[in-house]
């Protein structure tokens, strides 16, 4: 033990190489600068949000904000529907995740066991959807059939199962829930429901996480299925209210004339960067928290078919 500890000290005491170091100046070089390039564009957003129209609209704007000021905000938030789309987008990406993991993760898992009856055909059975689909007009007419139409279910039920996420579950289980762990479960009198709910989701934390990221991101952009097929305005998502904000703040621009229209215009760009910093943040709170079990479920989940 005292002699690993001490080959330990001395690979730590090793001085890096001029090579080494010139090598890392680059690389670390290159980061910053991509680093840099990536967040300057939300940066901007911020910035130009708070600051005078004037000011962005000519090009005065770069690194900081200028005749700081919150009336894009103001002006945003004296909309009473936008807090019923944040309420609706909620639910919609709460119960969004939950029924795409209730439906995904059990389907991937039965995938993943070779001893499953008609296991190819089933395998089939999914993957063929997500290369033909039946179009907008059969799926609009099945929703209306099944009573979905302009209700809350129709943003979280039928879309629910999608063959992407249930492939890489699927290959999650193959390669990281080896045989004979269930094996021995089985010597230990546990059946096929507590395997799996007892000791597969317990281990699967990864994957689960992924998925449901991966869900409540594209709930929350959602507009189009919205946009189809919901026709009351109490049930309509945020992603839609804000994209009516914008329509009728550049319908009222373009109705006036000389100075008013120009100052109508710059604010209607000013709200746009608002609108981008609303509708985002959330998800870029949310996403710190999930970023372990992100970037190590999409490794494991992905390296085998």
């Amino acid at each position: 033990m005292a002699k690993e500890k001490q080959l330990v000290q001395t690979a730590v005491k090793v001085k890096k190489s001029k090579e080494d170091k010139i090598f890392d100046f680059f690389l670390y070089t290159i980061a910053t600068i991509i680093i840099i390039i990536m967040l300057y564009p939300m940066y901007f957003i911020i910035i130009a949000s708070i600051s005078s129209p004037t000011d962005v609209s000519a090009g005065n704007v770069m690194f900081y904000p200028k005749e700081i000021n919150f009336r894009a905000y103001a002006q945003l938030f004296e909309y009473t529907q936008l807090w019923t789309g944040y309420k609706n987008t909620i639910i919609y990406a709460v119960l969004g995740t939950i029924f795409s993991l209730i439906f995904n993760i059990p389907a991937a898992y039965a995938l993943s066991r070779k001893d499953l009856f008609g296991r190819k055909f089933f395998t089939i059975f999914y993957l063929v959807p997500m290369f033909f689909t039946g179009g907008l007009i059969p799926t609009y007419m099945v929703v209306k059939d099944l009573g979905l139409l302009d209700t809350l279910w129709v943003m979280v039920i039928p879309f629910s199962v999608v063959t992407y996420y249930i492939i890489v579950a699927r290959t999650f289980f193959v390669n990281s829930i080896p045989d004979d762990l269930r094996e021995a479960a089985q010597l230990d009198g546990c059946g096929n429901l507590s395997y799996f709910f007892k000791i597969v989701l317990p281990l699967s934390k990864a994957v689960i996480s992924v998925i449901a990221l991966w869900t409540a991101v594209g709930q929350w952009n959602s507009y189009f299925n919205a946009l189809i097929y919901l026709r009351d305005s109490e049930l309509i998502p945020l992603q839609l209210v804000l994209r009516n904000i914008l329509v009728s703040n550049q319908t009222i621009s373009n109705m006036l004339t000389g100075a008013a229209a120009t100052e109508a215009r710059e604010m209607a760009d000013l709200i746009k960067y608002a609108v981008i910093v609303v509708s985002s943040a959330p998800i870029m709170c949310m996403y710190p928290f999930v970023q372990k079990y992100f970037n190590q479920g999409v490794m494991l989940g992905s390296v085998k078919g």
